[in-house]
């Protein structure tokens, strides 16, 4: 059988929705977009190897891809099958019944000569001549929260400057009860994003199932009718909460009715009433948005019994999973590359790692205080988060014998500087000896002599003897001295500019500007 390669990390979504959140196979097809059938060979394949959640910390994504992954596809290039598309077109008829399973039972008796799913797909359209269907959802209570964002935005002034400001309106509904939260932001960015879901689940005071969001780029990295990309910060927020992310398809209003209807509740009897209002501050605003908020959900419905209220204590509230004992800490989700200093960049902070990693792709996860930097899955060291330009480094993280770093070394860089003049000599000499490690000025050094392929190596040495005499140390400095062609100045000039004086009667300082 032709296998359908699945990511690690959708396997170990697969098993932790299965395992952890104890989910429905159908459930965890809706979350994952992998199929039925595709599930229940992951669950069969995972009891039999007995695992379970959470997996094994030492289990790395390469160690469980080789588990459920032995062997290659061997799939041979014969002629190929063509279906029954009649049959196929009865077969779905059942509920349930899908296109990805026949196509995966189609490839079981014909494996070395079976279309792709995307071709079985579109043979099957073209045979169908383009029917449509309609989905009619059903809200279960405590099942779904839908959330989006309001299209009014509210303005805010900036009481020292005068300065407008507007904030952007989150909104999420309850499938069942139509119990509505909402609150301003100042922006739709990931953190703000995951922060208003953290508040909404406080709101609620428990854990829906699932979380409908539109195809935000905040929450969908990318957007798919199929297969959308959930952003990872976004899924490490839901694995937090054990609730399950569902991202309506795109261009398919009735996917997110729900949301669309609240934001024009919201919009009608909250932003519409505050219109002519002035807000100095963002939680100025919130204070009179949550006042109206408890009115909106006390209101009476008009053509049911009971309000919004009412219907979340009775349905929704009882249904709901409780929240953790820990709320949720923003985590921002990146993928890094290790420089040949061993070192990975965050925010303009360099922080180290194991030195054999030089070159590899690792995925670095980074709190308020806090930088966690993963291999494979394996977290592999951690650092104290700087909020400010430098390097911190790890005694232990440095290369003894490595092919991978020696390629560098301090008489290397030496030698090529001195081969450039002997300004650049003593320039590059002076960055190593400021360093507790000399490793951490290689990085530096590399980037001032590239700058030799741009520049002739007189007007290197020139800039770096304008830059020793000012102790500039900074590469920045170096390339500012040759943008501005300060290097080819005259000696004499070089000497009249630094006998200026500092102070002049025509001349102000800084204390005539305050």
């Amino acid at each position: 059988m032709a296998n359908q390669r699945i990511t690690m990390r959708k396997i170990r979504e697969v098993l932790r929705l299965r395992f952890a959140a104890q989910l429905t196979v159908r459930k965890i097809s809706a979350s994952t977009k992998i199929s039925v059938g595709g599930i229940q060979k992951l669950l069969t394949k995972a009891n039999n190897l007995s695992l379970s959640w959470p997996l094994p910390d030492e289990l790395d994504d390469s160690q469980l891809a080789k588990m459920f992954y032995p062997r290659a596809d061997t799939r041979s290039s014969s002629r190929f099958e063509i279906p029954d598309w009649a049959e196929v077109h009865r077969e779905l008829k059942p509920k349930g019944m899908t296109k990805n399973l026949l196509w995966q039972e189609y490839t079981q008796q014909y494996p070395n000569r079976c279309y792709s799913y995307s071709q079985y797909c579109d043979r099957y359209l073209h045979w169908l001549k383009k029917q449509k269907r309609s989905m009619r959802q059903q809200h279960k209570a405590g099942e779904k929260l839908f959330v989006d964002y309001a299209g009014k935005t509210m303005p805010i002034v900036w009481q020292v400057t005068g300065e407008v400001r507007f904030a952007e309106i989150f909104v999420a509904v309850m499938g069942a009860s139509n119990y509505t939260f909402c609150e301003a932001t100042w922006s739709q960015k990931l953190p703000d994003w995951i922060g208003s879901h953290v508040r909404a689940f406080e709101f609620l005071g428990g854990v829906p199932e699932i979380v409908v969001p539109d195809n935000l780029r905040s929450g969908v990295s990318k957007a798919c009718r199929y297969d959308p990309d959930v952003n990872p910060s976004y899924q490490q927020w839901a694995a937090h909460y054990g609730t399950v992310i569902i991202p309506a398809r795109p261009r398919k209003p009735q996917d997110k009715a729900k949301a669309e209807v609240g934001v024009q509740i919201i919009e009608r009897w909250i932003l519409a009433r505050l219109r002519h209002q002035t807000f100095f501050s963002l939680s100025e605003l919130n204070h009179c948005i949550k006042a109206l908020l408890l009115e909106v959900n006390h209101r009476p419905f008009k053509q049911l019994k009971g309000t919004r209220q009412s219907w979340f204590d009775s349905i929704d509230k009882p249904a709901l999973m409780p929240l953790p004992k820990q709320n949720y800490q923003y985590t921002e989700i990146k993928r890094v590359k290790v420089n040949i200093d061993y070192h990975v960049q965050f925010d303009q902070h360099h922080y180290s790692v194991p030195h054999h990693l030089v070159g590899e792709k690792l995925e670095l996860h980074a709190t308020d205080n806090l930088i966690e930097v993963y291999f494979h899955n394996n977290r592999i060291t951690s650092h104290a988060r700087k909020h400010y330009p430098g390097m911190t480094t790890i005694a232990e993280h440095m290369p003894v014998r490595h092919e991978k770093h020696h390629k560098w070394t301090p008489g290397k860089l030496k030698n090529w500087a001195s081969n450039i003049g002997g300004e650049v000599l003593t320039w590059v000499t002076s960055l190593l000896a400021q360093k507790q490690h000399e490793q951490q000025a290689y990085s530096v050094c590399l980037g001032l002599l590239n700058l030799s392929k741009s520049y002739e190596s007189q007007r290197l040495n020139n800039a770096c003897a304008i830059a020793n005499k000012h102790s500039l140390y900074r590469l920045k400095h170096i390339k500012d001295i040759l943008k501005s062609n300060q290097d080819k100045l005259p000696s004499d000039t070089k000497e009249q500019l630094s006998l200026l004086p500092q102070s002049h009667e025509n001349i102000r300082g800084p204390k005539s500007f305050h």
